[in-house]
């Protein structure tokens, strides 16, 4: 699987974290910055997230900032795009099978490093259950 991942400076801790766990499995990684924790717009972080979606360059993606807000907005201007802003396992788990979210948005100051990775593993190993969800997901084009 193809992960982009971004984040503002709020979030750089927390997505180095990610990517450190990531990187034993077997998906491409593509961090798309923001490479320091120098002051940074999360729009424009949500924008590279989003097009990468909507380009078909990455199958999944996870945005972070501060509280996981404004960075999820960002990302969803895109049409292609789901991000669900996510704070529990059962968030994550709920958001791929009824709603297939394809981003992934996290909270930095709200979400301990390993309560993170756990939200990340079952946001990617959970699988969307289609059916009455899938008529839902239609109208949301």
């Amino acid at each position: 699987m193809r992960i982009c991942i971004a984040s503002d400076h709020g979030g750089y801790d927390l997505k180095q974290h990610i990517i450190s766990h990531l990187q034993n499995t077997k998906h491409v990684i593509e961090n798309l910055g923001c490479h320091n924790k120098d002051s940074v717009d999360y729009p424009y972080f949500g924008h590279q997230v989003g097009m990468q979606i909507t380009q078909g360059l990455a199958d999944t993606g996870i945005v972070i900032c501060g509280t996981g807000i404004g960075i999820s907005i960002a990302a969803n201007r895109f049409l292609s795009v789901r991000a669900a802003l996510c704070y529990d396992t059962t968030t994550a788990r709920l958001s791929r099978e009824h709603n297939d979210a394809n981003v992934l948005a996290l909270g930095a100051r709200q979400t301990a490093p390993q309560l993170a990775c756990e939200i990340v593993d079952v946001f990617l190993s959970t699988q969307f259950e289609g059916g009455r969800h899938q008529r839902r997901i239609d109208q949301l084009s």
